[in-house]
């Protein structure tokens, strides 16, 4: 399988990629877990149905020594015990966030003041840029079919 554009050797692609890789520097240099932002990463991904991005955030997790067992259970979140209630908070947060437009209201009150309880102003600031961030990531993936697979941990660092 062969991407639709090469992302990497398009100058315009490569200057945007530049840009939202500066943002997303934000957001690690942020108070928000480490842990938290590759489940986030993961669960988009998963959604998105971005096998680039879902490959590349499991494999960055497991390297940073995310368990396997809590990897396995990220799409079935809700029914797994193996997740923090923060945790949980930022992936029910992630999923409203991503599905904005198969709910008329967006982000429900209810998940907002959950997310709340966990996180304070600015991790929930880091929360919703990476929902945000991640997003793009997958769209732009998805758009031109980018295969996956070959991702190594490390490699775009």
């Amino acid at each position: 399988m062969e991407a639709r554009l090469n992302l990497f050797g398009s100058p315009v692609a490569g200057k945007f990629l530049r840009y939202i890789n500066s943002a997303g520097k934000v957001i690690t240099d942020s108070t928000l877990p480490a842990a938290t932002e590759e489940l986030v990463k993961i669960r988009a991904s998963q959604i998105n149905g971005c096998g680039f991005c879902t490959d590349m955030h499991t494999k960055d997790a497991a390297h940073a020594g995310e368990t396997a067992q809590r990897l396995h259970l990220v799409a079935a979140w809700r029914e797994a015990t193996v997740f923090t209630d923060a945790e949980r908070a930022a992936l029910e947060l992630t999923e409203q966030g991503t599905r904005i437009a198969d709910a008329a209201g967006g982000v429900t009150d209810e998940a907002w003041a959950n997310a709340a309880k966990h996180y304070d102003e600015e991790q929930l600031a880091a929360l919703v840029a990476l929902i945000a961030l991640i997003n793009a990531y997958n769209r732009m993936n998805v758009v031109v079919q980018q295969p996956a697979g070959d991702y190594q941990p490390g490699q775009f660092g």
